[in-house]
């Protein structure tokens, strides 16, 4: 109970300096839209192009958002040297990824509630309940991997550019069952057709969210 104290407290931190800056949601929000409206203008064909085209259109904006989003993870500690302040804490450092972890799948998941609805209404789709299974389970692996990578690359020079260098080859398998399971639940499947992806996607989350949290400890030292 102690150590989910301390995890909480760690998200509770973020959370608060979040509504204090506004640096994260704001500007992965505002670039979210910008990239769901250049779409919008792009493939403003018939219905059948862009229901073709729709899950990938998606998946690109969660991506792209998202390594934006976890590239300021870390970096707000960094530059205002409370990194090392954090890690002399009495907390240890799997409390310290699970604290950063649920932070950055909240701030994903509040630009994911606001665009969503939005992609829908300009392309004309339904929001079924399987694409919101599909967007969350992916949302939870894609952060699971994304603040260890943001960890590992706070200690580079050129960090905005390491994260997404190292981080995206190992999510292609993730994002690429997502652009699938998304297509079947755009297009009216049953659970039956998308179980497959879905099953991926888990499996996925469930193997990296184990890794990411034992060999964290060592990525977060310099």
């Amino acid at each position: 109970m102690r150590f989910w104290r301390k995890v909480l407290a760690i998200t509770w931190k973020d959370v608060l300096s979040e509504f204090r800056t506004r640096e994260i949601i704001f500007s992965v929000l505002v670039f979210t839209l910008l990239v769901i409206v250049i779409f919008n203008f792009a493939f403003g064909g018939g219905q059948n192009t862009i229901q073709m085209v729709a899950p990938g259109m998606l998946w690109i904006t969660f991506t792209f958002a998202g390594v934006l989003s976890l590239n300021r993870s870390f970096i707000i500690e960094k530059e205002e040297g409370c990194l090392e302040g954090l890690m002399v804490c009495p907390v240890s450092r799997e409390g310290i990824y699970l604290g950063k972890m649920l932070a950055s799948l909240l701030f994903m998941l509040s630009v994911e509630v606001v665009a969503l609805p939005i992609f829908a209404i300009l392309f004309n789709l339904d929001i079924s309940f399987q694409l919101i299974v599909i967007t969350l389970l992916t949302t939870v692996g894609f952060v699971a991997v994304g603040v260890l990578f943001s960890a590992l690359a706070i200690n580079t020079k050129a960090r905005e550019m390491v994260l997404p260098l190292l981080f995206l080859p190992i999510v292609v398998p993730l994002i690429i069952a997502a652009v699938e399971g998304s297509g079947l639940a755009l297009s009216g499947e049953s659970w039956g057709e998308i179980a497959s992806w879905l099953q991926i996607i888990g499996a996925f989350d469930a193997i990296f969210l184990v890794v990411s949290f034992w060999v964290f400890s060592y990525a977060i030292e310099e």
